[in-house]
């Protein structure tokens, strides 16, 4: 067996404030561990700024590692716990910034990051899209990250899974109003590549927006292992085991009756 044990934090981040925000972090941190032993928490898609910045993206920007990665760095080796969250990240070249998620160790070191691929609306006024799909290996499995709207394109979890992922961690900044979208996509990516899939979503609202939560973890075999209700802060922890991963694709054979080369036309642009 290889249980691991994941924290998905409902969160609704301030606005423009992010030591306030990153303060709020660090305290669900320290609440989660002193409960229980936990292997990663996970928290929404742009928490540390928040979603509705438009241009003060690129002031509240920030390179990896930089203040948020030193900041939450000794809350993650104090209690020896993964963290992954969202932030603008950027560049040498100021202007270009990606909305990101990094990825914390046990030891407070950094593990990598992730830059959204697939971005929605106004994001593509802001953020450049990221540009590949890196799976880490942590010390209880393969973990690979989403961003949000990466959830709705099936082969962004397919690629995750390809190379070997057996858990995706979703931070996501997702619309009450289509709320039936996350539900189905969260099911659908855990289903059709027998895997977990641990979705995070913000709560709140912001100006334009009013944000969904309804975070959840889900198995293999579409299983639910805790889900948060609506749109209230919270978080919830769940106990699974990777082996399982494993045990239901031998069962539904999902992965080896692929047939790639009927797949051609997957990588047309149009």
């Amino acid at each position: 067996m290889r249980e691991t044990t994941i924290a998905l934090v409902q969160m609704a981040p301030a606005l423009g404030e992010p030591e306030k925000n990153l303060r709020r972090m660090a305290d669900y941190i320290e609440r989660i561990c002193l409960e229980q032993p936990t292997d990663l928490i996970l928290f929404p898609e742009l928490v540390i700024t928040g979603y509705e910045l438009g241009p003060r993206f690129t002031e509240m920007a920030e390179r990896v590692p930089g203040h948020a990665v030193n900041f939450l760095a000794k809350p993650a080796s104090e209690f020896g716990v993964h963290i992954a969250f969202g932030l603008v990240i950027k560049e040498r070249v100021e202007s270009i910034i990606y909305n990101g998620v990094v990825l914390l160790g046990p030891e407070g070191e950094l593990v990598g990051d992730y830059r959204k691929v697939h971005l929605k609306g106004e994001e593509r006024m802001a953020f450049r899209p990221g540009y590949r799909y890196p799976v880490f290996d942590l010390p209880f499995g393969r973990v690979g990250l989403l961003i949000g709207w990466d959830l709705a394109f099936p082969e962004a979890a397919r690629s995750l899974v390809l190379d070997g992922a057996e858990l995706i961690c979703v931070s996501a900044a997702w619309e009450a109003a289509q709320a039936d979208e996350w539900r189905a996509y969260c099911f659908s990516r855990a289903y059709e590549n027998a895997t977990f899939i641990a979705a995070v979503d913000r709560v709140g609202e912001e100006p334009s927006y009013q944000f969904l939560g309804e975070s959840m973890l889900v198995g293999p075999r579409g299983e639910v292992y805790t889900r948060l209700e609506g749109n209230t802060e919270g978080y919830a922890v769940a106990k699974i085991d990777l082996d399982n991963v494993r045990t239901a694709r031998e069962e539904s054979q999902i992965i080896q009756c692929r047939q790639p080369q009927t797949y051609r036309n997957l990588v047309k642009k149009y």
